[in-house]
């Protein structure tokens, strides 16, 4: 019973730190981005909530939109138009996420082309560490 419970405990604790650790790489990127576009806010609090609030509401959006590219892709033949189709469905997510977060936060107010600036570097970085995944999806098959 007692080992259970330090079962539970730990992979508790280490999904937590596994959790920590992909939200200070992505604060640290978005921080990195807005730097680089010049968006100014009100405090770093402010920059924390507004990455963790797309870091939520990216997971089901990303879901939806997700499976559609990938329902999408699967009939088309050419590596060029499936690779710009799940770009383009990439961008949408992260833009439409983003949109959503500006509107309901008052601490960062992007203006919308460092909307679309970011969407598309954050579309640019997750197409390219996310195409590692897809190799060895398709080198199982």
């Amino acid at each position: 019973m007692k080992e259970n419970i330090k079962n539970i405990i730990g992979m508790t604790l280490f999904v937590i730190f596994i959790m920590g650790i992909f939200i200070a790489i992505y604060f640290f990127g978005i921080a990195g981005i807005f730097e680089l576009i010049g968006v100014q806010y009100q405090s770093i609090w402010s920059l924390i909530i507004f990455v963790i609030s797309i870091f939520i509401l990216g997971l089901p959006v990303d879901l939806v939109l997700g499976s559609m590219a990938e329902l999408t892709v699967e009939k088309i033949r050419g590596k060029i138009t499936a690779f710009v189709i799940q770009f383009l469905f990439g961008f949408v997510t992260n833009w439409v996420v983003i949109f959503i977060v500006d509107v309901f936060m008052s601490g960062i107010n992007l203006s919308p082309g460092a909307k679309l600036v970011s969407s598309l570097i954050l579309t640019i970085f997750e197409s390219v560490f996310g195409n590692e995944k897809n190799k060895h999806r398709k080198e199982a098959v």
